[in-house]
């Protein structure tokens, strides 16, 4: 079965910041763009010293955007 690892991703003043949800990854970058290959080199990066072979399995990911209140019009 394929597994899906979530990211969470916020804006802060700067620099767009993504937590993972499932592992302990967090990473930052100015646009959104970089922000997608930190994430991937971040899962990688992680991964390799790990044994996740059995638990993830080309595992796909998820990226969900978090908008602050100020930023939602009603």
């Amino acid at each position: 079965m394929k597994r899906i690892i979530q990211f969470c991703v916020s804006k802060g003043e700067k620099f767009y910041v993504a937590q993972c949800v499932d592992l302990p990854i967090v990473t930052q970058a100015e646009s959104l763009g970089a922000l997608a290959g930190n994430i991937q080199e971040a899962l990688t990066l992680h991964m390799e010293d790990e044994d996740f072979t059995k638990e993830f399995d080309h595992p796909s990911v998820l990226v969900s955007f978090e908008l602050s209140s100020a930023n939602v019009h009603a």
